[in-house]
C-alpha cells in the first residue's frame, strides 16, 4: 500500500476519479496518525498499562497463611472434632461429610485432618470432584494415588470401578472426595470403596446439605457443619495477613475494620481477599480503607449469597493493573480445581502475548513476578511452596473461578464450550475456547478462524477441524483419557499450517497422528508433548524456548543451532551423536537441562563435559542414568557459574567437584555411600538449603552431622533400605526447618537399632516428617515407639507427621 501511494504521488496528472481516491486514503492515514500519537501521548500521561520492571517476590506473609494449615485461624476446634469421629474403634467403613458455604475452608480443614491421619492408614487419596466431574479421569486418580498400579487408559468405568475394589478390599485406607455436587455423582465414586471391616474412612466436602447426608447413608451425626469465623478468628486472620501478627495497633483504622469484617462475615477467603488487597497498598492509610468500605456497599455479612461473595471478591480484581487482569482471567482456561504449574502458566502468558517487555528482563521473569503478584493479592492459593519461597504450583479456589467465568463471559475472554447449543451472540466469535464437550462437536455457524487459544483438557476427540483455524497461538489438548479407537488416530498433522502458534502442549500422543515437519511455525515457542518421535526440522524453529519431550530417546541432527533455547527435556547421550553433544555447548541461553546418561564406550565424557562447562546461564540440572552408575567421568569441573538447582540419579558417592557449586541452593543426590569426605564436602556448600539424600543400599556407617554445618540449610531429606545410625551434634544445621525421614524398618530390633539422635540440637526446626515401612506390625510399633521418643526431646515440639506402609 505504501509503495502504491507513493507511485500515485509521483504521478503528475490522474483522472478525477483516481484524484479523490488519493486523496480520501491520504485524509484516512492522517486521521489514524493523529489518532495513534494522540493515544501514545494519553497512554504516557497516564501512565496506563505501563506495569513496574522490577522484579516481584512472593509476599512471605502469604506464604505462613498456606505452608501451615494446622494454625490457620479458626481451625484448631473443627479439626479436633473430625480427628475424633475418625480414630474411634469403629472397624466398619465411616463415612464423615463436611459442608458448608464456599470460602469458609471445608478444603482446608479436609486437607489438614488428612495429613494428620493418612498415617495410620495403609494407604489414602484426595480428588478434588467438581460441579461437570470427568469421573473417569477421578478413578484414574484414585488409582495411582492408592498405589494400586498403573490403569489402562481406555478402561470402562466398571473396570476401573472393580480394579479399585480389588485392590482396596483388603487394606486400610483414607480418601477424601473433594468439592462433591450431586448424588449420582456419589452413587459411581461409593462403588470403588469395599467395606471391608479395617478401619476405613471417607471424608467428603460440599456446599449442598441433601449431598452431605446422602453421603452419610442417614448418620446425620457425621455431618460437620462449617460455621463463620468469630470476630475475634476474623481480626487475628485479618491481621495475620497484613501485619503478619495477630494483634496490631490501628489507631483511627478501628472503626473501619470493624465495619469491614462486618462485611466479610467471617468468611476467611472474603477475609483474605480483602485484607490481600489492602496489603498490596500502604496498609496504615486510613483513606484506602474507607474506600474499600464504601466499595462494598450493600454488602450484608449476615447473610453472605453467591453474588454478594462475588461482589466481594470482584472488588479485589477491580483493583488490579490491566496486564493483571487478563493474567488472572485467563486462569480461566484451566479445569476446575486443577493444579497450576507456575512455568506452565508463565509461558502461556508468554505465548499469548500478554506480557510486557521490559529492559534487562526476559519475558519468562517478568510474568514471574506477575504470577507473584497474583499469590501476594491472594488471588491463586499456593500449592508447593519452595524452600526458598517461591510457588511451584498454585489453584484457583471455585468460588473466585466462578468470577473468572462471569467475568470471561462478559467480555468475551473465555468461551466455556459445554453446551453446544448455549453458544449464542457474540459468543458465536470466540478468542479463547476451553473445550469441554466429550462427545459433541461446535454448532455450524460457530466460528473459529479467529480463535487464538484452545484448550482441550476432557480429551475430546470430536474437535473442529486444524484447518479451520487461522490465527492459534495456542493448543492445549489431553487425550490421554479419551477413548479414542485405536486403529484410527486423532489427526493433529494440520498444526504444521497454523503459522501463529506459538505453544503446543499435547498428552496422549500414542492416540494422536503428529506433523512430520513443522518448520512453518517460525513463531513457536513451547513444544511440550509426550510421544516418542518429533518432527525431523524441530531445530530450524528460532524462537523455540522449551523443548520438552521426556519420552524421546533420538533427537534430530542440529541442536547447535537452537540458540534461543531455554528449557531442554530431555537429552539422551546413549542415543544421540557426538556431533549432537557437542552442539548442546552451543546453547548459550539454556537455562534448564535434563540429562539422561550410562556408562558407555560410545558415549565420549570429554566432549559432554566440554559441552556443559560451557552453558555459563546453565541454572538447573538434572542428570539422570536409570539402570546403571552415572560414570564417573562426568564432571562439572568448572561448574556452570549460576548453577542453582543439582538433581543427581545414581553416583557411588559424592564427587570431589560438588564442593566447587558456590551457588547450589537445592541437591537431590542419590548416592551408594557416603563417606565423612562426602558429608564434609555437602556440609560447606555456602547457598545449600534444600537437601535431598537417598541412598541405594542399606548403610552401616554412621551419618554424623557436626556442629556449625549446613550453615542455612532449611529443608533435610534423608532415605535409604534401612534404619540409618544418623546423629546431630550441639550446632549442627542451624537454619534446619524441616525434616523429612522415609525409613526402612525391617528387621527392626530395639537392643540392636536406633533411631536418629540429636534432633533436640535442630532448635530451628518446625516439621518433622517420618515414614516407616516394615513387614511386621511389631516392627513398625517398635520404630515408632523409638522414633516419637527421640523426637519428643526436641524442645520447640515440632509438627509430627509419621506414615506407615
Amino acid at each position: 500500500m505504501k509503495d502504491a501511494l507513493e507511485r500515485l504521488a509521483d504521478v503528475d496528472e490522474l483522472d478525477i476519479q483516481t484524484s479523490r481516491w488519493r486523496d480520501a486514503i491520504a485524509g484516512q492515514i492522517e486521521d489514524i496518525k493523529k489518532l495513534v500519537h494522540e493515544t501514545s501521548a494519553r497512554r504516557e500521561r497516564y501512565k496506563v498499562d505501563v506495569p513496574t520492571s522490577h522484579n516481584v517476590a512472593v509476599d512471605q506473609r502469604v506464604v505462613a497463611l498456606y505452608a501451615n494449615a494446622a494454625k490457620l485461624v479458626g481451625m484448631e476446634g473443627p479439626t479436633n472434632e473430625l480427628v475424633g469421629w475418625l480414630k474411634d474403634n469403629e472397624k466398619k467403613l465411616k463415612v464423615v461429610s463436611i459442608v458448608g458455604f464456599g470460602g469458609l475452608g471445608k478444603t482446608t480443614l479436609a486437607n489438614e485432618v488428612y495429613h494428620q491421619l493418612k498415617g495410620g492408614f495403609q494407604c489414602g487419596a484426595f480428588v478434588p470432584v467438581s460441579q461437570k466431574p470427568n469421573i473417569s479421569k477421578l478413578l484414574h486418580s484414585l488409582l495411582t494415588q492408592l498405589g494400586c498400579g498403573q490403569p489402562f487408559h481406555d478402561c470402562e468405568l466398571n473396570v476401573l470401578l472393580d480394579q479399585l475394589r480389588e485392590n482396596l478390599k483388603n487394606k486400610s485406607y483414607l480418601v477424601i472426595i473433594d468439592d462433591l455436587w450431586d448424588v449420582s455423582a456419589w452413587n459411581i465414586i461409593r462403588c470403588a470403596f469395599p467395606e471391608n471391616n479395617l478401619g476405613t474412612r471417607l471424608i467428603i466436602t460440599t456446599r449442598i446439605k441433601t449431598v452431605a447426608e446422602a453421603c452419610c447413608f442417614g448418620h446425620h451425626e457425621h455431618i460437620l457443619e462449617m460455621k463463620p469465623l468469630s470476630e475475634e478468628d476474623s481480626r487475628k486472620l485479618f491481621f495475620d495477613r497484613i501485619f503478619c501478627s495477630g494483634e496490631a495497633c490501628l489507631g483511627q483504622l478501628k472503626d473501619v475494620l470493624v465495619e469491614i469484617l462486618k462485611k466479610c462475615g467471617g468468611l476467611p477467603l472474603a477475609i483474605i481477599s480483602i485484607s490481600s488487597l489492602l496489603a498490596s497498598e500502604s496498609a496504615d492509610q486510613k483513606e484506602r480503607w474507607e474506600n474499600v468500605l464504601n466499595s462494598l456497599g450493600s454488602v450484608s455479612g449476615t447473610n453472605l449469597t453467591l453474588e454478594a461473595m462475588r461482589q466481594i471478591l470482584n472488588l479485589s480484581y477491580k483493583n488490579l493493573p490491566h496486564h493483571l487482569k487478563t493474567c488472572f482471567l485467563y486462569l480461566g482456561m484451566f479445569p476446575e480445581d486443577s493444579e497450576i504449574y507456575r512455568h506452565q502458566l508463565v509461558r502461556l502468558w508468554v505465548s499469548e502475548g500478554f506480557v510486557s517487555k521490559a529492559r534487562g528482563q526476559r519475558p519468562e521473569q517478568t510474568a514471574t513476578s506477575y504470577f507473584n503478584e497474583l499469590v501476594n493479592r491472594s488471588l491463586i492459593q499456593p500449592i508447593d511452596i519452595d524452600t526458598n519461597g517461591s510457588v511451584r504450583t498454585c489453584k484457583v479456589h471455585d468460588m473466585l473461578l466462578d468470577l473468572i467465568l462471569y467475568k470471561s463471559a462478559q467480555e468475551n475472554f473465555i468461551t466455556v464450550v459445554d453446551n453446544p447449543e448455549a453458544i449464542i451472540g457474540p459468543l458465536q466469535k470466540p478468542r479463547r475456547v476451553l473445550f469441554n464437550l466429550v462427545s459433541a462437536t461446535l454448532p455450524g455457524d460457530v466460528s473459529v478462524p479467529q480463535v487464538r487459544s484452545f484448550a482441550n483438557w476432557r480429551g475430546s476427540v470430536h474437535i473442529p477441524s486444524l484447518a479451520e483455524f487461522k490465527y492459534l497461538r495456542v493448543f492445549v489438548a489431553d487425550f490421554s483419557s479419551c477413548s479414542a479407537d485405536g486403529s484410527q488416530k486423532i489427526d493433529l498433522t494440520g498444526l504444521c499450517k497454523l503459522y501463529q502458534l506459538r505453544h503446543i502442549w499435547i498428552r496422549g500422543c500414542w492416540k494422536c497422528q503428529l506433523p512430520t515437519k513443522i518448520m512453518g511455525l517460525q513463531m513457536l515457542e513451547t513444544f511440550d508433548i509426550d510421544g516418542s518421535c518429533i518432527p525431523t526440522d524441530i531445530f530450524h524453529l528460532p524462537c523455540l524456548l522449551d523443548l520438552i519431550i521426556p519420552s524421546v530417546k533420538r533427537l534430530p541432527e542440529g541442536i547447535g543451532k537452537m540458540a534461543s533455547l531455554q528449557l531442554l527435556n530431555h537429552f539422551d547421550t546413549l542415543h544421540t551423536s557426538l556431533d549432537s553433544i557437542k552442539g548442546l555447548g552451543e546453547l548459550s541461553n539454556l537455562s534448564t537441562l535434563v540429562l539422561r546418561t550410562v556408562f558407555s564406550e560410545d558415549v565420549d565424557m570429554d566432549v559432554l563435559n566440554s559441552s556443559l562447562a560451557k552453558l555459563s546461564n546453565l541454572e538447573s540440572l538434572e542428570i539422570i542414568s536409570p539402570d546403571s552408575w552415572i560414570p564417573e567421568a562426568l564432571t562439572l569441573s568448572p561448574p556452570p557459574p549460576n548453577l542453582v538447582k543439582l538433581y543427581m540419579i545414581k553416583r557411588s558417592h559424592v564427587p570431589n567437584w560438588i564442593g566447587e557449586l558456590h551457588n547450589l541452593q537445592t541437591l537431590y543426590l542419590t548416592v551408594e555411600k557416603l563417606e565423612k569426605d562426602g558429608v564434609r564436602i555437602l556440609a560447606e556448600l555456602p547457598a545449600l538449603v534444600n537437601l535431598k539424600l537417598t541412598f541405594d543400599r542399606a548403610l552401616e556407617e554412621t551419618i554424623a552431622i557436626d556442629g556449625t554445618t549446613f550453615a542455612i540449610l532449611k529443608l533435610f531429606h534423608i532415605s535409604c533400605k534401612n534404619m540409618p545410625h544418623l546423629t546431630f551434634q550441639g550446632g549442627a544445621m542451624p537454619k534446619l526447618e524441616t525434616l523429612s525421614l522415609p525409613l526402612n524398618a525391617k528387621g527392626w530390633k530395639q537392643e540392636k537399632n536406633a533411631a536418629p539422635t540429636g534432633i533436640e540440637h535442630l532448635l530451628a526446626l518446625k516439621r518433622i516428617s517420618v515414614g516407616i515401612g516394615s513387614d511386621t506390625e511389631s516392627e513398625q510399633r517398635s520404630a515408632e515407639s523409638a522414633i516419637r521418643s527421640t523426637i519428643s526431646m526436641h524442645p520447640n515440639h515440632a509438627h509430627i507427621t509419621i506414615n506407615i506402609w
